[in-house]
């Protein structure tokens, strides 16, 4: 599903991300639809964290992807090993001018040229406790009914009729 801008104030697009950041993910979001993900971008998480994308698997697993746009932006970052406690996979997108071997062996990993993307790496499997499950899975759910709402009232329309 294409990703709907929703007004100046879009929590989507916050001027953190730098275009290049902003190709990564849409690569990356067409893969993960592709494979029959639900996908949201910019989820904040129990604690205090912003997930860069998050899926639902068809078999009901979540994935953190965190974008890495370069050297520099991967050995800053010292936060993404708290995303762990919040996935049963999690990953690293990044594109073809970022050198792979930065990236640790057990995580996966994803290249985007923004038209897609190919799975590099699978990342290990970490089975979240069904607390943790159902707090994540509430969470996404909840943010993705608010923003299709605030998608509605932006554009005036309700999404049965843009079908």
């Amino acid at each position: 599903m294409t990703l709907v801008n929703i007004g100046a104030s879009n929590p989507l697009i916050d001027g953190r991300q730098s275009q290049r950041a902003m190709m990564v993910r849409r690569g990356v979001q067409i893969l993960l639809n592709e494979m029959r993900h639900a996908v949201l971008p910019e989820l904040a998480l129990a604690n205090g964290r912003r997930a860069d994308l998050i899926s639902l698997s068809p078999k009901g697993e979540i994935w953190i992807i965190e974008i890495k746009t370069s050297i520099e932006d991967f050995r800053t970052d010292k936060k993404w090993p708290d995303y762990r406690d919040f996935s049963d996979r999690f990953l690293f997108a990044t594109h073809a001018e970022v050198p792979l071997e930065i990236f640790p062996q057990e995580c996966g990993l994803l290249v985007s040229d923004g038209y897609g993307a190919h799975l590099i790496r699978e990342a290990p499997e970490t089975k979240l406790s069904p607390a943790t499950r159902k707090s994540v899975t509430l969470a996404f759910a909840r943010t993705s009914a608010q923003r299709l709402l605030a998608a509605e009232w932006a554009t005036g329309r309700s999404f049965e009729d843009m079908g």
